[in-house]
């Protein structure tokens, strides 16, 4: 059954047509980039790329043998992710899952573009309450384009191979379909989180989810990938997968899991329907002041899975930070420069960097705001030009003890200049010094002499 039902339909998605410029897509060798015996990077190097970022691999061990296996042959790994085109834009929640395919892809793998053309018209259960609502054909195919279109800022287009789904699933009858699902048991798809929460609760679940993790699993049974990429809330489905393939007496994929990406409010998982999502579309300006509003804490993670540095350098990054030696509001700024050239350019990254400084760090010192005379000696540190933040506070009238001044500089909510405060000790340059101090709403001039 396989055999038949996987080689490819008679007809490429119109919108593969259109962004594969021109070339068909309905073939497993088309894109696959060719490799010279041994030509790949030793495994431990290639794990240390691979392992960056990734919340669980399925299994580790078995990942590192199939890269052994890769080096000995030549044979590049197939590492596949799926994207349901549900919506016509891409977030930066859905790059996590880019970058690690272009991690692949630069190794000298067989990185898959799979467009999930048809699971669409089901609907992904993961993460939800209710029945997903279906889309048409055409809605479909309009942001499978966009998809692409924006997918490959991040992939090298000569190097990666675009299918869809529809090829094979489209062909699948009724008789495949039962034969299919028997792998299954009704049980097991009740222990997936959403159905189980859905059937404690009484709420409905249409017979027809049961169908996407069997469908996702049949995609990498037809592609036979080595590996596939998806978020941790997609475990059931990529695990639906392995089963599938031993079932059709191919190797288990290898499971690799990136932890899911937290949205502008760093509480839900990035979504435009949420409202905290930063599309990789929008302008840079629009892009950069996203990225400046994050929270410190934040920022780490989306340096982690945003970025091409590698995880020592953003922990030297944290820890200079913790000591004092970077300001977390400089951090943030290469944060948003890194991402928005990534997409726009270093030319758009930079103007838009000029753009914030002008409209919002400057602003502070141009507001009409009370002054208040402060003697050095009643708020002075330990070291020389070194002042105590909290007793500032409690002198300027922003805070009514120290404790609470220690609390709030805690909670990062106090700003100076524009920019949080680094902690409860800060230095100036030279007395008498004038300090833009702001707790939330709340702001005054400090002249300290």
């Amino acid at each position: 059954m396989c055999s038949e039902l996987c080689s490819g339909c008679e007809q490429t998605p119109l919108f593969l047509h259109l962004l594969v410029r021109g070339r068909k897509a309905t073939a497993p060798s088309v894109f696959i980039l060719e490799n010279k015996m041994n030509s790949f990077l030793p495994v431990d190097e290639q794990m240390d790329l691979l392992e960056k970022g990734a919340a669980e691999i399925i299994r580790t061990s078995d990942l590192r043998e199939r890269l052994e296996e890769s080096r000995k042959t030549g044979r590049p790994l197939r590492v596949k992710a799926g994207f349901d085109p549900t919506a016509p834009d891409l977030h930066l929640g859905h790059t996590v899952l880019m970058r690690k395919l272009r991690h692949f892809q630069q190794l000298g793998h067989q990185v898959i573009f799979l467009v999930g053309d048809f699971t669409t018209l089901i609907g992904d259960p993961t993460g939800r309450n209710v029945t997903r609502k279906p889309l048409t054909r055409e809605q479909i195919n309009l942001n499978a384009a966009t998809y692409l279109d924006q997918a490959f800022k991040i992939l090298d287009r000569e190097k990666t191979e675009v299918r869809s789904n529809s090829e094979w699933l489209g062909k699948l009858g009724y008789e495949e379909i039962i034969r299919l699902s028997a792998y299954f048991t009704v049980s097991q798809m009740l222990e997936r989180d959403e159905f189980h929460r859905r059937f404690q609760a009484e709420l409905p679940i249409s017979l027809h989810e049961f169908l996407y993790p069997v469908m996702q699993g049949y995609d990498s049974v037809c592609l036979k990938a080595d590996v596939e990429l998806g978020g941790t809330d997609q475990k059931f489905n990529l695990l639906c997968g392995r089963e599938l393939q031993r079932h059709y007496g191919q190797k288990p994929q290898i499971v690799l899991m990136t932890p899911i990406l937290e949205g502008l409010d760093g509480v839900q998982k990035m979504s435009k329907s949420l409202g905290n999502a930063i599309g990789i579309s929008e302008p840079p300006s629009a892009m950069y002041g996203k990225l400046m509003s994050i929270s410190d804490e934040l920022m780490w993670k989306y340096f982690l899975f945003l970025t091409d540095l590698r995880s020592s350098e953003v922990e030297t990054m944290q820890a200079d930070v913790a000591a004092g030696k970077l300001h977390p509001m400089e951090a943030k700024k290469k944060l948003a420069r890194t991402i928005v050239a990534s997409f726009h350019g270093e030319a758009e990254a930079a103007s838009a960097d000029e753009n914030w400084a002008r409209m919002f760090q400057q602003k502070e010192t141009a507001e009409d705001l009370e002054e208040v005379a402060v003697a050095f000696a009643d708020v002075a540190g330990p070291e020389p030009k070194q002042i105590r933040l909290p007793k500032l506070l409690v002198k300027l009238g922003l805070a009514t003890s120290g404790a609470e001044a220690n609390r709030k500089i805690a909670e990062r909510a106090v700003r100076l200049g524009g920019e949080n405060a680094p902690g409860v000790l800060i230095t100036v340059d030279a007395l008498p010094a004038r300090l833009v101090v702001r707790l939330g709403k709340r702001a005054k001039v400090a002249v300290i002499g």
